[in-house]
């Protein structure tokens, strides 16, 4: 049985009240015109009759209105000739219509909201993750963790592994299975999502299922929250802005309802971009309606990625004793730690020139390894990126990664706690990166890498 929400009855309500006033402009008509209606108002009341039955006897006398309804809706059916007895038959199907609304509003519970969020990488989790607490702290609102399958790419754009990280998430976060959640019938208020991508990522696509042009038709609110940091940019910047704009464009930034980035310059380079974009040849009236939209659109009220970082504590942290051993000297003391980052971009920009400097860094840590810790944390798509764009480099990076894990000297972080590796340790050296703007807020040292010294 399909379950209806308050809302969504006073909208069906007002639906056959709609189709009500449509029979009586189509006065006087044959039958067989209005057929189709006719059956269709008596199905949606019996449906809305056998949902309320199903509530029990308390919502009696609102099924009973409904019995009354489709009595008179098969009276008028009968007698669409008589366009005077339609008309008394529509003017009492109002007042049933009214009654049923009213008593529908006064007696029916008040809807509990219903948050799904749609995370696919565990690793980037923690860009919705201080939304989502909120959403489940609230006592009137049922939030889901639905963490969606996303698949690599080929070369020629075709899907090849299929990936889903439900069992990744920290234990107090509840999973939903996304085949255990009808999305069509439950249509939650708000969904959330940090990809935006849809099918436009040359490496990795969510499944087409969870595109965000999709995922419009399940809800009224569709929310995007990007799933990285950018570094700071002046509206005023246009060499900036132009570096980073496909961020802006991307296909979840124009089907979501609402964008939440980063900061209110960033906000204001979002509308600056998606402006320019969509007001091309407009008069300036139209121009200054569209960015009233993107306006009302952006939100710069800040990433739940910052809010997780900084909320979280050292001493919270739960360190595998794998690590703990190389972080903590003999006598006990800690070693510095340093984060060490590899991004995709360096590496497709540099190719083998970064993998000799990788090799170059880790034997340097390695001289160091009893003053300092290295916790080496790669881009988590860099194997679904290599081998779908540079294979031989893939395997060389392979090689380099294969070796430093036998060794053992030195931390390696493929887990999906992105704020652990970033407060547990004291300085962050590699790849400009988002993970870089992240770490910056912390107020710790950060030293960029350069594959050429």
């Amino acid at each position: 049985m399909e379950k209806y929400r308050k809302k969504d009855l006073l909208a069906l309500i007002a639906t056959l009240a709609d189709a009500n006033d449509s029979v009586i402009r189509t006065l006087p008509a044959d039958g067989h015109t209005l057929t189709d209606v006719f059956v269709q108002c008596q199905e949606a009341a019996i449906q809305i009759g056998t949902y309320l039955e199903s509530l029990g006897d308390q919502y009696q006398s609102l099924v009973e209105i409904l019995e009354d309804y489709c009595e008179t809706i098969y009276q008028m059916s009968i007698a669409t000739a008589d366009s005077p007895a339609c008309r008394r038959m529509a003017k009492k199907i109002r007042k049933q219509l009214m009654e049923l609304q009213s008593q529908v509003r006064q007696n029916l519970p008040e809807d509990r909201r219903e948050v799904v969020f749609l995370p696919y990488k565990a690793s980037m989790w923690d860009s919705l993750e201080s939304v989502w607490k909120a959403a489940d702290a609230d006592e009137n609102t049922d939030a889901y963790v639905i963490p969606i399958p996303y698949f690599d790419k080929n070369p020629d754009g075709s899907f090849r592994e299929e990936h889903y990280e439900g069992d990744l998430y920290p234990d107090y976060v509840p999973i939903t299975h996304y085949n255990a959640y009808d999305f069509q019938g439950r249509r939650p208020d708000v969904i959330y999502i940090h990809n935006p991508y849809d099918d436009a990522n040359y490496v990795t696509s969510v499944h087409p299922f969870f595109y965000s042009q999709n995922l419009k038709k399940f809800t009224e609110k569709l929310v995007y929250i990007p799933y990285f940091i950018l570094g700071e940019v002046k509206p005023d910047d246009q060499e900036a802005i132009d570096r980073m704009k496909h961020f802006c464009i991307a296909p979840g930034v124009f089907h979501a309802d609402q964008v939440i980035v980063q900061s209110e310059d960033m906000r204001q380079v979002y509308i600056k971009v998606l402006t320019e974009e969509t007001a091309k040849n407009e008069s300036k009236e139209r121009q200054r309606e569209i960015r009233e939209y993107w306006e009302k659109k952006i939100d710069g009220s800040g990433s739940p990625k910052i809010d997780k970082v900084m909320n979280t504590k050292v001493e919270e942290l739960e360190i595998p004793g794998s690590w703990r051993r190389i972080i903590y000297k003999s006598d006990g003391t800690a070693k510095k730690v340093v984060l060490y980052n590899n991004g995709i971009n360096a590496l497709l920009r540099h190719n083998e020139a970064m993998i000799i400097k990788m090799q170059s860094v880790f034997q340097i840590f390695k001289m160091y390894q009893n003053e300092i810790a290295l916790l080496w944390r790669p881009h988590p798509l860099i194997e679904s990126t290599l081998t779908s764009m540079r294979p031989e480099l893939w395997m060389e990076y392979e090689k380099l990664r294969d070796q430093y894990l036998m060794e053992g000297w030195g931390i390696y972080d493929d887990t999906p706690e992105i704020d652990r590796a970033i407060v547990l340790s004291d300085a962050y050296y590699g790849d400009g990166s988002s993970l870089v703007q992240l770490y910056q807020k912390t107020g710790k040292w950060v030293m960029i890498q350069n594959p050429n010294q």
